[in-house]
């Protein structure tokens, strides 16, 4: 049974930028392609990045240079860079594989506010 922890939102300026972490309880090396989710208020839980098992990534059109994803898979740890944030960016942020296979953890909110 996998579970996922994730951590590091916060409030922020627009501009600015965070780091999101995705702690994988279970042995991340054997899971395929990983993702970063986010919903936003009233909004259905859009794909935001994804990440293969050998370090391949993908990118939503909305994020794409300004969101960088890694995975350590010694560390069974997904990491969402996220730069020069917006207020669209405003969401709670969700990690799981690209299927949504595993069962959904809390998320962790990031808020854009001037």
């Amino acid at each position: 049974q996998v579970q996922l922890v994730e951590s590091g939102g916060d409030l922020v300026e627009p501009g600015g930028s965070l780091r999101l972490y995705c702690r994988v309880f279970g042995t991340l090396s054997r899971i395929g392609t990983m993702a970063w989710f986010r919903q936003a208020p009233g909004k259905q839980r859009e794909l935001v990045s994804s990440i293969t098992r050998d370090g391949r990534e993908g990118y939503a059109e909305a994020v794409k240079g300004r969101f960088t994803i890694s995975r350590d898979n010694d560390k069974n740890t997904i990491s969402l860079q996220m730069n020069r944030l917006n207020f669209e960016d405003t969401a709670v942020y969700y990690c799981n594989d690209l299927n949504g296979h595993f069962e959904w953890g809390q998320g962790t909110q990031v808020t854009v506010s001037s």
